[in-house]
């Protein structure tokens, strides 16, 4: 990892376009993070959205949903002159943080809301022609992740909700 510049923490429902020298930081459970990066412009951005669409779409884009995220990251690629075919994208986020649905609710409405935002990232992006070069989705647990503009990398720690809960135990002295 090259030594950061700069260092930007983004939470839920906010949204970094930067570049070379900085690196962006989160903590992923449910919510989606997607990053793109510029390999010869060494430019990029993230995001970080909770929901798969806006339920009230505006003429500004909010990045706490998906289909809004993609609006910002074509937005940021136009004013820089590039095509979002040219970026390298990363996935990352979705995980199953609930453990318990009632059985009484509709199949589609038991899909916890990680897999709806990653369906969400996958349909989105192929549709608008970009390059997926990797993704780590899904499974039940939290992602801290720290993306570098300078080189694309992404840096992801894995924790699973049965270790989280031991950790939460521990810390409050109960095993």
């Amino acid at each position: 990892m090259q030594k950061a510049v700069k260092k930007v923490v983004i939470h839920a429902g906010e949204y970094c376009f930067d570049h070379e020298g900085t690196h962006v930081h989160t903590l992923l459970g449910s919510c989606i993070s997607i990053t793109l990066w510029h390999p010869k412009r060494k430019i990029g951005g993230i995001c970080h959205y909770a929901l798969p669409k806006n339920p009230s779409p505006t003429s500004k884009p909010n990045p706490r949903y998906a289909d809004d995220c993609m609006k910002l990251f074509l937005s940021s690629c136009e004013s820089r002159n590039t095509k979002i075919r040219e970026y390298e994208v990363k996935v990352f986020g979705g995980s199953d943080v609930t453990t318990k649905y009632p059985r009484d609710m509709a199949t589609s409405e038991r899909s916890p809301i990680g897999e709806k935002n990653s369906v969400a990232a996958f349909e989105l992006l192929l549709a608008a022609g970009a390059n997926i070069v990797s993704a780590h989705v899904g499974e039940s647990g939290y992602r801290r992740i720290i993306f570098d503009i300078g080189t694309g990398d992404v840096w992801v720690k894995f924790r699973t909700l049965e270790k989280t809960a031991a950790d939460l135990r521990s810390l409050s002295g109960r095993r």
